[in-house]
């Protein structure tokens, strides 16, 4: 495997974009999720089930329908984030968030019915319980954390629309590969190949182990 430039600013790139998508997601995905767990609401059950639909959404879709808003004619063209990382991170979220907030709700719901009723006779602040099934869950949380990322590292379709494949700006591993296979030049798309293999390799790992500490 050849370290050369590119390759090494492709891999940077691809984690940043991914480890700031994935940590964004958390963040979003656990406040709603466990107001979804904690609370009961008129409308709650449809809410849970957009969400799990969300979960099939096509990136490509994604990436269209972000595309079209921000592109110089788009309804928020002037922001001007089209092929920028910054788009790419949006992308990644709006394909994690639904599964993040899918799986965290089962998690923090199971846990809502062991601990809830302890909880609320301890005259428990929302904010103490929540933070206590965090605790609590924390390892189950950490393995959807790492699967929303092997998801955002993977993800081709909807960055290539919205990135546009720019070399050292928005070039990432997934793309990267398709260009380069188009181009001939195997080496490269080997390499970066190999690497998102040892990746999600790692990260399978660390979701065994989790689990086996469990």
């Amino acid at each position: 495997m050849t370290f050369t430039e590119p390759y090494l600013n492709i891999v940077t790139l691809s984690l940043y974009i991914s480890l700031i998508a994935v940590t964004l997601s958390m963040i979003i995905s656990i406040l709603i999720s466990s107001k979804l767990a904690i609370c009961d609401f008129h409308g709650k059950s449809f809410i849970l089930l957009v969400f799990s639909s969300l979960m099939s959404l096509p990136p490509v879709v994604v990436g269209l329908i972000l595309y079209i808003l921000f592109s110089t004619s788009g309804a928020i063209g002037f922001m001007n984030l089209l092929y920028t990382p910054e788009l790419m991170i949006l992308a990644q979220m709006l394909i994690i968030i639904p599964i993040i907030i899918t799986l965290s709700y089962q998690v923090i719901s199971n846990l809502y019915t062991i601990h809830g009723q302890y909880l609320l006779s301890m005259q428990t602040s929302n904010t103490r319980i929540l933070y206590t099934l965090l605790v609590e869950g924390r390892n189950d949380l950490l393995i959807i954390m790492l699967t929303g990322l092997g998801r955002a590292l993977s993800e081709v379709g909807a960055v290539i629309i919205v990135g546009g494949n720019i070399a050292y700006n928005t070039r990432v591993m997934t793309t990267s590969i398709v260009l380069e296979t188009s181009r001939g030049d195997l080496d490269l798309a080997l390499n970066l190949g190999l690497t998102l293999l040892s990746i999600a390799v790692t990260i399978n790992l660390l979701i065994f182990l989790l689990k086996k500490s469990k």
